[in-house]
């Protein structure tokens, strides 16, 4: 099947000469529409009161989101109350951890964040199991996140500031598309709510996360395409390598290793050592332009060995040739 259109249920990225999906487009020609199918909407304060939860009863904050840190500084600010100088901050990613710059000072506040995976936060919190944490997230009832942070035996808070609605997709000619790449369990939910009969159209599900293949299953949707896997850490590649016709390999889960949401075995482990954010942005940039200078060259190398490898065997089956 020649794939052409993608609806692909996440907003267009801010920088789309950097993503990964530019590949996508340039290479391959695939026309990608972006549209997030849910809207994070914020409980009120009132609401929030009826849970009975003290912010400031609290002497760390787990953030798993932009919308987590937005909503949390939100919240504090409708309730009218001050956040503690000595409150501590916890980020399933440096990325988050630097967009906490724009609500706090670095230079008054302890932050900390994992690798990449949630359960490498979980790791570095292992180190610090004395510390009464708030958790701000959606109101879903349980999350992979929620789940984790059990299992681990963590003293923390759960406390909903927002909630995730469907939204409506009707306007979309799913026809059109020959794929639909989602990210999340209410991606599938609103895909389902707008198109019931989503199992008769001859369109392919791709979906990233165990708990997103769980959402399908549960709605009787197959899916085509899964991420992520060792060959395909990110949906852009999943996607690239069903369009070149490789196989696909085993879906990484958290029973094996680690998924987006890091649910892995080693949650018990010894905790490796915490990492102080960078708070600088000049040098946070730098890193990341040395990154992708070192990731270039090496595609570089990889390009040039295989040329010398192709050169090599056009020679050799020249001289094939010439022998017969």
């Amino acid at each position: 099947m020649k794939v052409k259109k993608i609806l692909l249920s996440q907003p267009e990225p801010a920088d789309l000469e950097k993503s990964p999906y530019k590949n996508l487009i340039q290479k391959h020609g695939i026309d990608i529409t972006f549209y997030k199918f849910f809207e994070v909407v914020g409980i009120s304060a009132s609401d929030f009161r009826k849970t009975r939860i003290h912010l400031s009863d609290h002497t760390a904050v787990i953030f798993n989101s932009k919308n987590s840190i937005e909503h949390f500084f939100r919240m504090m600010k409708e309730l009218r109350e001050t956040v503690n100088e000595d409150m501590k901050y916890y980020c399933s990613t440096e990325a988050i951890a630097l967009y906490l710059q724009n609500f706090i000072q670095y230079r008054k506040r302890k932050v900390f964040y994992g690798n990449q995976y949630f359960s490498d936060l979980i790791e570095v919190m292992n180190k610090h199991r004395d510390e009464k944490y708030l958790f701000p997230c959606s109101d879903e009832k349980q999350t992979e996140y929620t789940k984790a942070l059990d299992k681990a035996k963590l003293k923390y808070t759960k406390a909903p500031m927002y909630t995730s609605q469907p939204r409506d997709l009707t306007k979309f000619n799913i026809d059109d598309y020959d794929i639909i790449a989602l990210f999340s369990p209410i991606g599938v939910r609103s895909l389902v709510k707008s198109f019931p009969d989503i199992k008769e159209h001859n369109v392919l599900i791709a979906a990233f996360g165990t708990s997103t293949h769980a959402a399908l299953k549960e709605h009787g949707i197959k899916l085509s395409i899964g991420a992520p896997t060792h060959s395909a850490p990110s949906m852009a590649t999943a996607i690239e390598n069903y369009i070149l016709g490789r196989d696909q390999d085993s879906v990484i889960s958290r029973k094996s290793e680690s998924t987006k949401t890091g649910i892995r075995n080693t949650i018990n482990t010894a905790p490796k050592r915490a990492k102080p954010v960078i708070a600088n942005k000049e040098v946070y940039k730098q890193r990341m332009e040395e990154k992708k200078a070192q990731a270039a060259a090496r595609r570089a190398e990889r390009a040039a060995e295989k040329a010398k490898k192709e050169k090599e065997a056009a020679e050799k089956a020249r001289k094939e040739g010439e022998k017969k």
